[in-house]
């Protein structure tokens, strides 16, 4: 259970800062109204940071399920399968009470902003240009990147008196290496889709959005809802299996 709460509480985390700062940006009144592309990939990349530092070292911080059946796959003999459902079910509790926590803490704009458009999208993903295949295939290509980069990374080597080795552990390095990664996809990857990247960061919120008594919230359009999921997945898997083949 210990893993499970600390997937659940880094994915809180997570997405209070990374939907935060989409809400900062879009919605009415705000200080950092219309304040672009980069404030949004950048607190994107510190929201992954500060998650990722908080409960790394209890749970390895996967808070993904994409970045979870890649490690699955990719390092069957140190992670379980047995754990892989706990820690998508902590993942997506973790998104929906994540966006419901911006809900809370963005309320009176909530209220200010009328274009149900804009307030969808602080919660979850929607495509610049409505195309499935293509929104799918960003998704799986720019999860492909995370993944595999996630899988690349490793901690340096210290080699013991005694001839054995050790992995030096990073700290807060570590997790910085991670939020560049997530910054960086979205600087490059981010314009089609909006690089969910993440089936807990995309369908947890998009349950809140339709939960949530927001005023002038309109459609939580489930018809796009699959492809931030099913994309991610596939794109984990692919990279998990490429990491394997090298």
């Amino acid at each position: 259970m210990e893993l499970y709460t600390a997937e659940f509480i880094g994915t809180i985390i997570l997405i209070l800062m990374g939907n935060g700062v989409v809400a900062n940006v879009v919605l009415r009144q705000t200080k950092g109204h219309d304040g672009g592309w980069i404030a949004i990939t950048a607190g994107w990349g510190f929201a992954v940071f500060t998650a990722v530092l908080c409960v790394g070292d209890i749970s390895g911080a996967h808070l993904n399920p994409a970045v979870t059946i890649g490690i699955a796959i990719a390092q069957a003999g140190d992670f379980s399968w047995a754990l892989v459902p706990g820690y998508i079910a902590a993942q997506m509790l973790g998104g929906i009470a994540g966006g419901m926590l911006v809900y809370a803490f963005y309320w009176a704009h909530y209220e200010a902003t009328e274009d149900p458009d804009l307030i969808r999208g602080t919660f979850c993903n929607t495509p610049s240009i409505r195309n499935l295949p293509l929104n799918l295939f960003s998704e799986i290509i720019a999860t492909f990147v995370l993944v595999y980069a996630v899988l690349c990374t490793s901690d340096p080597i210290a080699t013991l008196p005694d001839g054995s080795e050790v992995p030096i552990g990073l700290g807060s390095i570590g997790a910085f290496r991670v939020g560049i990664i997530v910054f960086a996809i979205g600087l490059s990857l981010g314009g089609t889709t909006g690089y969910a990247i993440n089936p807990a960061r995309d369908l947890g919120p998009r349950i809140a959005h339709a939960l949530l008594p927001i005023s002038s919230k309109g459609s939580s359009d489930w018809g796009y809802a699959p492809i931030p999921v099913i994309g991610p997945i596939l794109g984990g898997a692919l990279a998990a299996g490429l990491h394997l083949a090298f």
